[in-house]
């Protein structure tokens, strides 16, 4: 079942010089699907986040989610939208530093008013499947990068959302907590059947997903599958950016 559609997505801001950001895009991604969305910088990787997030309207062309267009919602149904169909992991965590880690997975159910016992019962489960029950009681200063990241992924699912888009979730963390965060992924990805879509610079945290998709200058340039062996899948990853050309640390010579 198709989960996300993009329909020939253009996006050009305007200004004194116009910038033609996106050019008719088209992609669908099935329901369960993790998919990477890779490129230089520059290439509309964030517009296209943006854009399929609902926080950037389109000039041209349509998103779909579970068949129906977001950006045709009024304001007020736009943001309850977001909120439950949506899931979101940035790069800098963005958790509350005055909350404990729990207290920050529990918002979104906060938000909908949720009863005490089914948000600690929600909130015990996404912990046991993150490996983060021992720390739900701790502050963000008092853990690592990686345990953030990974409260932060809690926070993004706790209220099952139809999509989880990620942004460069592994651009702060060093390479072993890149991977932690990365197998996070991949478990709920699996457990939940949930549908993600990610942007990343890192091949390693591409090799994770399912399918990864190039965009370059704004357009659709290609797309790989991953296939069973993630180490091949990685390689193939590395050649197609340094066909795409880009910056050096698009690179990043790691081993698995």
């Amino acid at each position: 079942m198709e989960m996300l559609e993009v329909r020939s997505l253009s996006k050009i801001y305007g200004g004194k010089v116009t910038y033609r950001a996106l050019t008719d895009i088209d992609f669908t991604i099935q329901k369960g699907e993790f998919v990477g969305i890779m490129g230089p910088s520059g290439s509309g990787k964030t517009t296209l986040l943006n854009l399929i997030s609902t926080i950037d309207v389109p000039t041209s062309g349509e998103v779909f989610l579970n068949g129906s267009n977001p950006h045709l919602l009024k304001k007020r149904e736009l943001a309850l939208f977001r909120r439950r169909q949506l899931g979101f992991v940035f790069q800098d965590f963005n958790l509350l530093e005055t909350l404990t880690l729990g207290e920050n997975i529990v918002l979104p159910l906060t938000l909908e008013g949720e009863k005490v016992p089914i948000m600690e019962e929600k909130l015990h489960s996404v912990a046991i499947k993150l490996g983060i029950q021992d720390i739900l009681h701790k502050y963000t200063y008092e853990v690592s990068g990686g345990e953030r990241q990974r409260a932060a992924i809690a926070r993004a699912i706790i209220h099952s959302p139809s999509l989880l888009l990620a942004d460069e979730p592994t651009g702060n963390l060093d390479s072993k907590s890149s991977r932690k965060v990365m197998e996070t992924l991949e478990t709920i990805n699996k457990a939940y059947n949930m549908t993600m879509m990610m942007v990343t610079h890192d091949a390693v945290a591409a090799s994770y997903c399912h399918r990864v998709i190039f965009i370059k200058d704004g357009q659709f340039h290609n797309e790989m599958y991953r296939g069973e062996n993630r180490q091949v899948f990685f390689q193939k990853i590395i050649d197609a950016l340094s066909f795409l050309g880009g910056n050096s640390y698009d690179l990043s010579t790691i081993r698995l």
